[in-house]
């Protein structure tokens, strides 16, 4: 069963990990909301429908038609993403009355680990980095991309709209996008006489909405991409989450917090950070891009 990160440290009795859990989803909104399944084993392989089987309308007495499934089979590998904190042990002592120093750079690696997974979840590709995983624009099916024109073009609501329809079936869970991309939005929508719906998510903040379906920045979303001749150019995405659709994989206990101890070299001591992390798309139709997006 998926399990989302803010779920997870409600269930966890570990102080230090839960305020490295409580970092992390703070500084990654997508953390708040992607589901992880815990799988045992360092890959996960499921079959991906390509084709339903086919059904038919017959008379009495014909002779039936048999019509299967077609799947394609997807390995998804667990990566090992983290880092060690290290710790003076003169400072931890000295320093500790005005600010608690370990506390400090732990949650400073926390924040490096949520800024890695956001950044390796957009553009995580595996020809470039084989330790990582592909990311999400690398994942998106050719189908399911739209453009703005061979050489990009101004954002329209309608071709917003006919991005949310590419998530089928059911309606995404969520869009992604750039702060540039979110302000285009916003300017096109007051054009029309109208505001975005303003709500909230899962910790209290301030969410702006397309119809029913809730707006996500990510920093990692270039809008500098490379659309024809223009290079001023990004991309919006459409998602669906959950477990036959599109959701992220971990190893049982998801975010780890080890403590490594004293150092031999030098006084101080380390605490390890990681995650055994992956990424799955169990349908393609639960994603979907829009690229060439310019201002």
């Amino acid at each position: 069963m998926a399990l989302t990160l803010a779920e997870a440290t409600k269930l966890s009795n570990d102080i230090l990990l839960k305020g490295v859990i409580d970092t992390v989803i703070n500084e990654s909104p997508i953390l708040r909301i992607l589901p992880f399944a815990e799988i045992v084993g360092n890959a996960l392989t499921y079959n991906r429908v390509n084709a339903y089987p086919t059904v038919a309308f017959y008379d009495v007495g014909d002779t039936w038609s048999e019509g299967a499934p077609t799947f394609t089979q997807v390995t998804a590998t667990l990566k090992i993403c983290g880092g060690d904190a290290d710790v003076d042990n003169y400072i931890k002592k000295t320093r500790s009355n005005v600010q608690d120093a370990e506390a400090a750079v732990i949650g400073l690696k926390s924040q490096a680990l949520a800024n890695k997974f956001d950044d390796t979840f957009i553009n995580g590709d595996t020809s470039s980095d084989a330790k990582a995983f592909n990311g999400i624009s690398k994942s998106c099916a050719a189908g399911q991309m739209l453009t703005m024109g061979a050489d990009g073009g101004t954002l329209t609501l309608a071709k917003v709209d006919e991005l949310t329809d590419k998530i089928k079936p059911g309606r995404a869970d969520c869009l992604l996008m750039s702060r540039r991309s979110r302000r285009k939005i916003r300017s096109l929508a007051r054009a029309a006489g109208t505001n975005l719906t303003i709500g909230r998510g899962i910790l209290g903040e301030q969410l702006e909405y397309w119809g029913d379906i809730p707006i996500y920045i990510n920093d990692y979303i270039s809008d500098a991409q490379t659309v024809g001749i223009n290079a001023d150019c990004s991309v919006i995405f459409a998602l669906r989450f959950g477990e036959g659709h599109l959701a992220g994989l971990s190893a049982p206990g998801l975010l780890e917090v080890e403590r490594i101890g004293s150092l031999e070299t030098k006084d101080a001591t380390r605490t390890r950070v990681k995650w055994y992390c992956s990424l799955a798309l169990f349908s393609e139709l639960s994603l979907a891009k829009l690229i060439g997006v310019r201002d």
